[in-house]
């Protein structure tokens, strides 16, 4: 086998007008790409390091340069998830190994995952966590786009999800809390909720309190994503969560993440597929599970002042297929 050449890079994206969550607010996406080059073709894959999750960008790049010397030995996707834990570091490297070998082999990454082409989806739009009166005027610049996701921080959620749908009626709503809530939120919110539309609501509690849900009926759908990781984690979603949300830089890549799909719809669990903020390179190996998701989060590129070229192409909300230009 010819030699793998094997490359890291760290990127750096402006957010536009910035982003904030309940845990704080960034106006720039830091990313890691890997580049592996064999016969003259290129294959690349994207992470995003995640401090909430352990991970920074000096410990995410130690790990990638770890394993230069399997990498450039030709290491395959299937040794990759012994030798990586899941987490950003491994989603890099084996989205790279999909790329290269779907272009090394002229045979899509669909394909060779044994899924449906692709088609064009709706993904979420999302709008930052800010007063009940900015989040409404994020939100009626995007009246016309279908699916808002609203980020929320407890106190005064009602009022900015009211704020919302009064900026944009026509929008279905999410929300996500990012652990934000008290137990008593979590009961006291979705009946209030429900009443302005909002169909699913993420991550309530901090992650590791999910035991409390079984004594807590919602009246709208919850969506695990920060105490969703892997299949360890299934254990713990029956009869507490409806849907999980599938980050490809949580589960450790597109390989992991088949499974989990697979493993999710075998339990009846919904499926969101998210992203971290990040460019159309990490949003292209996540949009191969757009077909198997409820909800579809891969609005990374919206986000920022400027994206890859060439990216994916977005008409609003309407997200289609990464382009074999770009990945896959």
């Amino acid at each position: 086998m010819a030699q793998t050449h094997y490359a890291i890079f760290r990127e750096t994206w402006p957010i536009r007008g910035g982003f904030s969550i309940s845990r704080g607010s960034k106006t720039i996406a830091e990313v890691i790409r890997i580049e592996l080059t064999r016969d003259g073709k290129r294959g690349q894959g994207e992470c995003v390091p995640y401090r909430r999750y352990g991970e920074t960008l000096d410990g995410v790049e130690a790990a990638l340069d770890g394993i230069r010397a399997e990498m450039e030995g030709g290491l395959g996707r299937a040794e990759l998830q012994a030798l990586l834990p899941a987490g950003a570091a491994r989603n890099a490297v084996d989205c790279a190994l999909w790329d290269l070998d779907a272009k090394l082999s002229d045979i899509p990454a669909w394909r060779t995952a044994g899924l449906p082409e692709p088609g064009p989806v709706i993904t979420a739009f999302t709008i930052s966590l800010a007063s009940p009166e900015i989040m409404a005027v994020a939100a009626a610049r995007a009246a016309d786009r279908p699916l808002l996701k609203l980020k929320l921080g407890g106190d005064g959620d009602v009022e900015r999800v009211q704020a919302v749908r009064e900026a944009a009626p026509e929008a279905r709503l999410i929300v996500d809390a990012n652990e934000a809530w008290s137990v008593e939120q979590v009961e006291a919110l979705p009946p209030r909720l429900t009443k302005l539309g909002v169909e699913l609501i993420e991550q309530p509690l901090p992650a590791g309190a999910d035991a409390i849900l079984d004594s807590v009926t919602s009246a709208v759908p919850l969506c695990a994503d920060e105490s969703f990781h892997g299949m360890a984690d299934f254990a713990a979603m029956a009869g507490r969560y409806k849907a999980v949300n599938i980050k490809l830089d949580k589960a450790g890549g597109l390989t992991e993440a088949l499974d989990l799909a697979r493993k999710a719809h075998d339990m009846g669990l919904e499926i969101m597929v998210g992203c971290m903020v990040g460019t159309s390179l990490a949003m292209a190996p996540a949009a191969l599970l757009a077909g198997a998701a409820r909800y579809v989060d891969l609005d990374g590129p919206l986000l920022l002042e400027r994206d890859r070229v060439p990216g994916m192409t977005y008409q609003g909300s309407l997200m289609y297929p990464p382009p074999p230009a770009l990945w896959g």
